[in-house]
């Protein structure tokens, strides 16, 4: 079983944290307050709205954007840069190097390491996860760097809105990723990471099917193997999201054992084995040199899942 040591959550407060409410700006991007325009950012700020398109695969190729003199000073600007639906109607595919100046922010954001951050970002989850009007995979891919990035101290705001069935799902799934990832750069903070984690699962019976599959797929990235059987009563209550992840995947991800591979024998009996192993070793290459650069075309929720699923099984390829 998960370690003693455990994160405390207040399940009866439905509010999420925010440590430094004196840095949070609200901001209303569709109708922006008069006089207010894309231009309107003040130096340093406004050079991201030069950069165009990003570079930088992983975190540790994104530039330096604090030696441009971006400071916390700066942070209410560069959250209303992620948050600016203006600069969003300008298309990628004509170059026009404003569309890009939010990730930019968001990457800056991440490198102030500011906790304050991480719940305006997280309540714009959904707008920047769209594939028409946000940024699609490249905010689901960079944010929770963003918040790995931030550290420590954005533990205790990750954990609540996790905890939290009043946030979207999606937010949810994105803090929990960005937990991981500080679990996995902090070694120290993972027993209390799976531990938490566990605290989540046991409630399989009343928590969404996606929140359990992922709950499953992220104490599978922390190897926590001493989990399974808890994992092992979660899918035998059939209420876990399977296009996210199986038991196979659990048991495969643990080091337990092999992925079954096809009998070739019949292959018309094994046709189904055949596509499925087929689309797991297309799942495991390598991943592209960067995110799409076009983010017009809308995807189901299962094909967001899906690539979800790819992109988990290609980090632990890694």
């Amino acid at each position: 079983m998960a370690p003693e040591r455990n994160i405390e959550v207040d399940n009866n407060q439905s509010t999420p944290i925010t440590t430094d409410k004196s840095m949070i700006v609200e901001v209303d991007p569709i109708n922006p307050p008069d006089g207010e325009t894309i231009h309107a950012y003040p130096e340093p700020v406004a050079k991201l709205l030069t950069f165009g398109e990003p570079e930088g695969i992983t975190i540790e190729d994104w530039p330096d954007y604090l030696a441009t003199g971006i400071t916390v000073e700066h942070i209410p600007d560069l959250l209303r840069m992620v948050a600016d639906l203006a600069l969003r109607t300008n298309d990628p595919e004509e170059e026009d190097p404003k569309y890009w100046a939010p990730v930019h922010a968001w990457r800056a954001l991440g490198q102030l390491q500011d906790a304050s951050v991480v719940e305006p970002l997280l309540q714009q989850t959904e707008e920047l996860f769209d594939y028409g009007t946000g940024f699609g995979e490249w905010a689901i891919e960079e944010l929770p760097d963003v918040y790995a990035n931030i550290g420590e101290t954005a533990i205790p705001i990750l954990t609540r809105c996790i905890a939290d069935p009043a946030w979207h799902v999606n937010a949810r799934i994105h803090a929990m990723t960005g937990l991981t990832k500080i679990a996995l750069k902090y070694p120290e903070h993972r027993e209390e990471t799976i531990a938490f984690f566990v605290q989540q699962l046991e409630q399989f019976a009343q928590n969404d099917p996606e929140i359990n599959g992922y709950l499953i797929t992220k104490l599978v990235d922390l190897k926590a193997v001493e989990t399974l059987p808890l994992i092992e009563q979660a899918f035998a209550d059939d209420n876990i999201d399977q296009s996210l992840i199986d038991l196979e995947d659990v048991e495969v991800g643990f080091g337990l054992k092999e992925r079954r591979i096809p009998d070739f024998t019949n292959p018309f009996q094994n046709f189904g084995q055949l596509q499925a192993t087929h689309t797991h070793q297309h799942s495991s290459s390598t991943r592209s040199a960067s995110p799409p650069k076009g983010n017009k075309n809308k995807v189901t929720k299962k094909a967001k899942a899906k690539m979800e699923k790819k992109s988990r099984k290609n980090n632990r390829g890694k």
